[in-house]
C-alpha cells in the first residue's frame, strides 16, 4: 500500500476538506501533515455545515482513523474547542478513538499569536496577510530548535519549559510595543493542555508506515495550496510550512517511494485571502460577482477573499511540483450563468510572453492573457449524474484537461458532499 496525497493546486480554500470527507470512506487512515488553525476546512452534509481547524477532514467517517501529524502546529486551545463543538454535534473522536496526535508536532503558545499579531502591524502596508494564529512564530520556534512538542506536556518540567520559550518572547515583544495581557489566554490554554493528554500520542512516522505495513489504506490531507508553500509559493506572501506533496513526506514521516497518487484540488476560478500577487484577480464588477455567488469568505477568519479567472500557468507549476496524478475540479457551479468565462493561457512579463510563473512576480508587474471561453447557463447543484453535464461546462473540463495533460477525475457541483461526481 502508498500513501495517497490531497492537497491545493492554487492559493488554498479550494475546497479540500469537503474531498477528504468525500473520499474518507476509501481509506482506514486519514492524517493531516502541515499547517496550523489558519486552515479552514468546510465540510457540509445533513443540511449542517462544519469547520475544521485543525482536525483531519476524515473525522466524521465512523470507520476511518484520524491522525495530526508531526508537520501540524497545534493551538490546544483550538483543538479543544474544535473537539467540543463536534461533541455537541454528536460526534465525539476521542471517546470513540478515532483521533492520535502525534508526539513530534509543534505547540502554538499565546504569546506565539501576540508575537505574529506585532510583526504584521510593524509591516504596516507591507504586512503578509497573516491569520494572527500564531503559525509564522511557532514554526520559526521550530526551525530555531527550542519550541515545544505535544510530547512534552507528559515531561515534569513542562511548565519550565513553557515560562523559559515565554520569557524568550516577551524579551522579542518587548521591542515592539507594550506586552499586552495575555493571562486569561494562558489560564485557557493550560486547561486545554490537560484536555490534550486526554488524546493518544504517537510517533506519526511509525504510525503511519505501520498501517502501510498491514496493507492499509492511507489518505495524506494538505491545509492551504501549492502557491503558499514557504519554498515554492509567492514568497514572501506565503505560509509557514511545505504545502506540496514533499511536505506530506516530512510531515508524517513517509517516504518518497511510498507516495501512491497524488491528487489535486482547483477551484473553477482562482481565489486569494490576504497580501501577495494574483495575476488573473478581478477588481471589478465580474470580481464581485465571483464574491458574492460564490461565498468567498474565509473560513477561519471571515475575511473576503480576492477573486479572478482560472490561473493555468501555476495550475501547470503546481500540477509539475507536486506529480498531480488526477484532479478535482470544485464550485464549477458558481460559474453557472455567466456567458463567458476566461482562462489565464500566458503571462505578459518584461516585453516577453511566458508561460511559467517568474521569480521576481511580486516585483515586476505580469499581465494576463486570457482567452475567452463559452460559458454555460445550466443552474448545475442538482445534478447527480454525468450524463447531466452541460455541454459548455464538458468543453470547459476537455479544455482544462488538454492543457494540464491530467485528468479530472471529480467534479464539485455544489458545498454538500453528496454534489459531488465522478467523472471516470
Amino acid at each position: 500500500m502508498a500513501v495517497d496525497v490531497l492537497l491545493g493546486l492554487q492559493w488554498g480554500d479550494e475546497g479540500k476538506g469537503k474531498i477528504v470527507d468525500v473520499l474518507s470512506p476509501h481509506y482506514d487512515l486519514i492524517a493531516r501533515f502541515q499547517g496550523g488553525p489558519n486552515a479552514g476546512h468546510t465540510l457540509e452534509f445533513n443540511n449542517q455545515k462544519y469547520v475544521l481547524n485543525t482536525i483531519p477532514s476524515g473525522i466524521f467517517n465512523k470507520n476511518a482513523m484520524n491522525l495530526i501529524g508531526n508537520g501540524v502546529v497545534i493551538d490546544p486551545i483550538t483543538l479543544k474547542k474544535e473537539l467540543d463543538n463536534l461533541k455537541a454535534n454528536g460526534f465525539d473522536p476521542v471517546g470513540d478513538k478515532k483521533l492520535a496526535i502525534a508526539r513530534k508536532a509543534h505547540l502554538i503558545l499565546p504569546t506565539h499569536q501576540l508575537l505574529d499579531a506585532a510583526s504584521e502591524s510593524n509591516m504596516g502596508v507591507d504586512k503578509i496577510g497573516s491569520t494572527l494564529k500564531g503559525i509564522g512564530p511557532t514554526y520559526m520556534d521550530k526551525t530555531g530548535r527550542n519550541g515545544l512538542r505535544v510530547g512534552d506536556i507528559l515531561l515534569p518540567d513542562f511548565k519550565e519549559r513553557y515560562a523559559k520559550l515565554v520569557a524568550k518572547h516577551r524579551s522579542i515583544l518587548s521591542h515592539y510595543s507594550k506586552i499586552p495581557d495575555f493571562s486569561e489566554k494562558e489560564v485557557a490554554f493550560f486547561n486545554a493542555i490537560e484536555f490534550l493528554k486526554m488524546i493518544p500520542q504517537v510517533d506519526s512516522e511509525h504510525f503511519v508506515n505501520q498501517y502501510l505495513c498491514e496493507g492499509k489504506s492511507v489518505l495524506a490531507e494538505g491545509a492551504q495550496g501549492t502557491m503558499l508553500d514557504i519554498d515554492f509559493g509567492s514568497y514572501p506572501f506565503v505560509t509557514s510550512s511545505n504545502t506540496t506533496a514533499a511536505g506530506a513526506c516530512t510531515g508524517l514521516g513517509v517516504a518518497p517511494k511510498n507516495i501512491g497518487s497524488v491528487i489535486g484540488i482547483f477551484k473553477a476560478y482562482c481565489t486569494r485571502v490576504g497580501s501577495g500577487p494574483f495575476p488573473t484577480e478581478l477588481e471589478n464588477e465580474t470580481g464581485e460577482e465571483l464574491r458574492k455567488v460564490g461565498h468567498e469568505f474565509g473560513a477561519t477568519t471571515g475575511r473576503p477573499r480576492r477573486c479572478g479567472w482560472i490561473d493555468l500557468p501555476a495550475l501547470r507549476y503546481a500540477i509539475m511540483l507536486n506529480g498531480v496524478t488526477e484532479m478535482v475540479m470544485t464550485k464549477a457551479d458558481v460559474l453557472s450563468g455567466f456567458e463567458t468565462i476566461y482562462s489565464c493561457t500566458h503571462y505578459k512579463y518584461q516585453d516577453e510572453t511566458i508561460d511559467y510563473m517568474p521569480y521576481d512576480i511580486n516585483a515586476v508587474k505580469t499581465e494576463p492573457v486570457f482567452e475567452a471561453i463559452k460559458g454555460w447557463k445550466e443552474d448545475i447543484t442538482g445534478i447527480r449524474q454525468t450524463s447531466e453535464i452541460p455541454v459548455d461546462l464538458q468543453n470547459y473540463i476537455n479544455y482544462l484537461e488538454k492543457h494540464l495533460k491530467v485528468p479530472i477525475k471529480f467534479l464539485s457541483v455544489g458545498p454538500d458532499r453528496d454534489q459531488t461526481l465522478t467523472l471516470y
